[in-house]
């Protein structure tokens, strides 16, 4: 299998730093499965700077990755004297695009089997001349879609968003009938041959307090959401809309695989109330793998050597299982 590429996302968060833990544990580094598209010199001096015993190393792709040592990609050659910690500029925006851009064309060329991205700073990547909302609506770019969904992945919670950064005022005009039931579909696929889920169930939060109780507090259920549950029906188990405040208990409880939730907040909340530190965010939609870490790049502890490489980890192994399960489709007759 070819490997996976790790983007190292801001050179100035705390990007470095979760990848040097990540492969400083043997238990979590991935045996030659890895490699990183960053700055080895950013790396390097991470390392030095908080005393990591794991070896940086150049790599190239088609060549083999070695066990051991943080292989990367060089494709960014910054000036670590110069950067400071927690404060991005147009440089460092350059360069984490490049990354990505990076990823993506190997991914292509059949060179990496998938990617995990390092969190960047929107602000940085458009003073860069990148004009997208963040990581997901660039990849969709890249990739050519216009479909495509957030899914949060824990081991004990999956939530799937119909929208994703809006305002909140908005949410109602963005939800359709059509909407609904394209994240429903797009679930239920992922949920089947991503993670190997043979039957899939799905319940569908609603938008308003208890569902709307019959249209008292809202009409979006049953004028967009229950429909659309009902378009879905024939093609995979769901179920809904369910109350908000109660749907989220229901999965956790072990009534379904995965919650579609309306808005941001709305599944976000519950998602990283459980999964706040090894939570994943996979990118349902796009003809690439693609998970991340579910965090932002945390520039207050940014080289003060307090970052957790749990969430970094989790997205390694949920893109190693993704990749092995679409590959494994690929060749059934």
């Amino acid at each position: 299998m070819e490997p996976i590429g790790i983007t190292m996302g801001c050179p100035v968060g705390i990007g470095p730093e979760i990848i040097l833990r990540l492969f400083a544990d043997p238990g979590r580094s991935g045996d030659g499965r890895f490699v990183v598209l960053g700055d080895r010199g950013v790396l390097e001096a991470t390392r030095t700077l908080l005393g990591l015993d794991v070896e940086v190393v150049s790599w190239q792709p088609g060549s083999a990755v070695p066990a051991g040592a943080v292989p990367v990609l060089e494709l960014s050659h910054l000036e670590p004297g110069r950067l400071r910690w927690g404060q991005p500029d147009r440089e460092t925006g350059l360069a984490m695009a490049r990354y990505i851009e990076e990823a993506v064309r190997l991914i292509h060329q059949g060179r990496l089997a998938g990617m995990v991205t390092c969190p960047i700073t929107k602000t940085a990547l458009n003073r860069a001349g990148f004009h997208f909302p963040g990581h997901t609506e660039m990849l969709a770019h890249l990739t050519e879609r216009s479909d495509f969904w957030m899914m949060m992945a824990g081991r004990r919670l999956k939530v799937v968003l119909v929208t994703i950064h809006e305002p909140l005022a908005r949410v109602p005009s963005l939800l359709t009938r059509e909407r609904v039931a394209a994240c429903i579909r797009a679930t239920a696929d992922s949920l089947a041959g991503d993670f190997g889920i043979p039957q899939p169930r799905i319940a569908v939060a609603g938008l308003n307090p208890h569902a709307g109780e019959g249209g008292m507090f809202g009409n979006e259920e049953e004028r967009v959401i229950a429909p659309a549950v009902r378009d879905c029906a024939a093609a995979c188990s769901v179920s809904g809309p369910w109350p908000p405040d109660t749907v989220f208990h229901r999965a956790v409880s072990g009534d379904c695989d995965a919650v579609v939730a309306m808005y941001h907040d709305q599944g976000l909340i519950p998602f990283k109330l459980l999964h706040f530190s090894d939570g994943v965010n996979v990118t349902l939609g796009l003809p690439i793998v693609r998970t991340s870490v579910d965090h932002g790049t945390a520039y207050d502890i940014a080289g003060k050597g307090l970052a957790d490489p749990a969430s970094l980890g989790e997205a390694c192994r949920m893109a190693a299982l993704i990749v092995a399960n679409r590959q494994q489709q690929e060749v059934v007759p």
